[in-house]
């Protein structure tokens, strides 16, 4: 699940759910910048044959899971978590379009992307952003109108106010703290940004959500 989605099940029938959380320092860095790259990227779709190395993998995890008498257990598990990693990845990019094939405005859309996801809580500004690409202001949002709809502003502002709602969602931290960790030091300016975008202030969206 990638940082800048949300998803949300409405509805299923006959359906196993299982999950594996990594923590980004435990993922091959390689590994990390390829997942990175991949979004957005569609369902993906195993074969019998691909479902049944997942299967295979993922046992094998878990058997290095419960294995704690092992005091290499945390890197046997490490490993395999990797190797499951690389594998999906790997079918992935099995069908996920080719850098080759994308055009000058995907090309710049999808760095402004990566760009955004590790500096959104220090960059604000479009100019920045295309500062950074070597490329004007302007032709940074005709790139990103163009491949997405929305402007670099927009863009910059929505992933914001994702984060903001995880973290009103999944935290304890006070609106205050909130907009200090994503760098807003005027507390009121960030409150008004956020009540714009949401039609609700940041502590109606807390109550709303935890009711």
């Amino acid at each position: 699940m990638h940082s800048s989605q949300v998803h949300r099940i409405l509805e299923f029938e006959d359906i196993t759910v299982c999950s594996l959380a990594i923590k980004n320092e435990n993922l091959n860095p390689e590994y990390l910048k390829l997942l990175e790259e991949l979004t957005p990227a569609a369902p993906l779709k195993l074969t019998k044959e691909t479902n049944l190395v997942v299967s295979d993998i993922s046992f094998l995890c878990l058997n290095f899971f419960t294995q704690k008498d092992n005091k290499l257990s945390f890197y046997l598990l490490k490993d395999s978590c990797n190797t499951l990693v690389a594998f999906l990845i790997s079918q992935f990019l099995n069908q996920h379009q080719l850098e080759a094939n994308l055009s000058r405005f995907e090309i710049v859309a999808k760095a402004f992307k990566q760009l955004l996801e590790k500096n959104y809580c220090i960059i604000k500004r479009p100019s920045e952003y295309a500062n950074q690409l070597n490329i004007s202001t302007a032709y940074l949002n005709e790139c990103i109108k163009n491949t997405t709809g929305f402007s670099v502003s927009q863009h910059i502002q929505d992933r914001i106010i994702l984060e903001a709602k995880r973290l009103l969602y999944h935290t304890n931290k006070s609106v205050k703290e909130i907009s200090f960790v994503l760098g807003y030091e005027d507390y009121p300016y960030f409150s008004r940004i956020f009540t714009k975008a949401t039609g609700m202030s940041a502590l109606s969206f807390r109550k709303k959500n935890h009711e």
